[in-house]
């Protein structure tokens, strides 16, 4: 057992070796986000004082602490800190769409999703929690290899038109995280989140855009293709759809944000040429919160 940690190392760095950018990257947005050391401190059960409150109706007399009570003439609760790690699944598109770009410095949908998801991942693990990927991929789980494998998976890209969520594998009461463009068909994504709350699983959806598809700029004679080229459309007045075109877009932002309150879920459109970080807070928080 004393070679353990070396074994552990170098199966860590194996598996890093073929993909350093991701895992950098990832590494390198999460120290941008200052969580401190434990920041998904919340009350629960554990042995570690958090916080005093104001005792309530529901609470018990045995649970009131005298001491702290005897300075006021309030009745005060010692909160514990939480301390049973939970486990979050993440399921990031890897299909063909998410690999479109319009910025010069050429951050596509698919680059941004991967990196926010792991990044989301090293500071989960970070706060004691286990992660893994949905769909039996990757069970949550702690520890730097993990990282290292779930970096690999996520590297992988998939050669349909557009991804669809698989709810299998996550656990009941824990937490799942989405990150897509959802610009297919969305009854896979129903049945997934159908099927995460039949678990009492809450989570995030997290639309990434590129700003040419919040902002359709084309005019004139133009050829939509597909990013796996299975579908092309070409019109000579660009123009004129774009009306429709933001129209519909809004209508599918409405479903999505729809959805995610049915569910007990939090939506949120992230765009690629915005800083990540705000992202990586805002998903970092958004699974913290109970429905």
């Amino acid at each position: 057992m004393t070679d353990a940690p070396l074994t552990l190392r170098s199966a860590s760095e194996t598996l890093a070796a073929a993909f350093p950018p991701l895992l950098a990257e990832a590494e390198h947005l999460a120290t941008t986000v200052m969580i401190g050391d434990h920041g998904r401190r919340r009350a629960g059960v554990g042995d570690t004082f958090w916080q005093y409150r104001p005792a309530q109706n529901h609470d018990e007399m045995r649970s009131i602490d005298w001491r702290r009570s005897a300075r006021s003439d309030a009745q005060f609760i010692q909160d514990k800190e939480w301390q049973i790690a939970q486990s979050i699944l993440m399921w990031v598109d890897q299909s063909a769409s998410m690999s479109f770009t319009s910025l010069n410095d050429g951050t596509t949908k698919g680059s941004r999703a991967r990196t926010l998801a792991l990044a989301s991942a090293i500071l989960l693990l970070r706060g004691g929690e286990r992660v893994g990927l949905t769909g039996n991929v990757l069970p949550p789980r702690r520890g730097e290899v993990q990282v290292a494998q779930m970096a690999a998976l996520l590297s992988q890209d998939h050669a349909d038109d557009f991804g669809t969520p698989d709810a299998t594998g996550m656990v009941s009461h824990s937490r799942a995280l989405f990150v897509s463009d959802f610009m297919g068909d969305l009854t896979g994504l129903e049945t997934a989140m159908a099927k995460a709350a039949d678990r009492d699983v809450r989570g995030a959806l997290v639309q990434i855009l590129d700003p040419s598809e919040e902002a359709f700029p084309f005019d004139g004679r133009t050829i939509f293709e597909s990013m796996s080229g299975t579908m092309r459309h070409e019109t000579l007045k660009a123009r004129d759809l774009r009306d429709r075109y933001l129209d519909r877009l809004a209508q599918r932002k409405d479903r999505l944000a729809s959805l995610a309150r049915t569910a007990g879920w939090q939506y949120n459109t992230h765009h690629t040429d915005t800083p990540a970080a705000s992202a990586l807070l805002w998903i970092y928080t958004a699974l913290e919160r109970r429905a």
